[in-house]
């Protein structure tokens, strides 16, 4: 089957679809990428778009699927960095990388997939690869892509100490019993024991049981454990100060999923 280009029209309207995105006005963009998929339907620029979509509503695995057939694609590096972005959210690390890299190879200079191929060559426990493309990044777009934070472990710790120590009493009564442990990514058990998978950037974990699904019949067991993870929350901080309340953002939220609380329960504890 031949490659049919879009028209200039289609695509100036594929250009506001990405404007959109830009703008974080996602419905509007699926309404109007399906106003172009009636006349064009699975075109491999369209298919495209849609799971740049996908991504944005959070649905790693129809970006996937959307991307099926997508390879003809007038900008192949878009679509093995959009299939990569995919596959690193389901956790699929080594296919993430794969895919990165033959983006790379396309473009060499996209500060994003950079920053992807680093944080999935984390997860693979390639350090040195991991930092050299997150300077690549940096070095390409110092403003989206800063670098982690660089803070000592000691003091990390001493920040989430804090932290439990400002919450409510009646909180901190409850985690007594429940260890708060840091470690620097999460585990890929625990992303793909969800389904979907939780996003390895995730910054804390409630796992077990919370307090209102336990009753006194409960054999006894294991409470769980909150989880911090220090490198995603190094991310996502430009300063120790943000970095602290990052932490007890996180700390108050996991918190809440063990207390079983939802949203108005949050507000009424203290921990929205």
């Amino acid at each position: 089957m031949g490659y049919e280009t879009l028209t200039e029209t289609e695509w100036e309207a594929v250009d506001r679809i990405w404007e959109l995105l830009e703008e974080t006005q996602v419905e509007r963009a699926r309404l109007e990428l399906e106003t172009l998929q009636r006349n064009r339907p699975r075109h491999p620029d369209l298919k495209i778009v849609e799971a740049a979509i996908a991504l944005d509503e959070g649905e790693p695995r129809a970006a996937l699927e959307a991307l099926r057939g997508a390879e003809r694609s007038a900008d192949p590096a878009l679509f093995f960095h959009l299939r990569a972005v995919s596959q690193y959210e389901l956790a699929g690390f080594e296919q993430a990388r794969d895919d990165a890299e033959r983006a790379l190879a396309i473009r060499p200079d996209v500060p994003e997939t950079h920053d992807l191929l680093s944080r999935a060559l984390d997860h693979l426990g390639d350090l040195d690869g991991s930092r050299e493309h997150a300077e690549e990044a940096q070095r390409l777009d110092s403003e989206s892509f800063p670098g982690p934070l660089e803070v000592e472990e000691e003091e990390f710790d001493a920040l989430v100490q804090k932290s439990l120590a400002e919450l409510p009493e009646e909180v901190r009564r409850h985690l007594a019993e429940l260890p708060v442990v840091v470690e620097r990514l999460p585990q890929r058990e625990f992303l793909i024991a969800e389904e979907p998978p939780l996003s390895p950037d995730i910054l804390g974990l409630f796992v077990g049981t919370h307090l209102r699904e336990r009753s006194h019949v409960d054999p006894a067991r294991a409470p769980g454990a909150i989880f911090l993870f220090r490198h995603n929350l190094l991310r996502v901080s430009s300063d120790v100060e943000e970095l602290e309340r990052e932490i007890r953002t996180t700390v108050q939220h996991e918190v809440g999923h063990l207390l079983g609380l939802d949203e108005d329960d949050l507000d009424r504890w203290g921990l929205a």
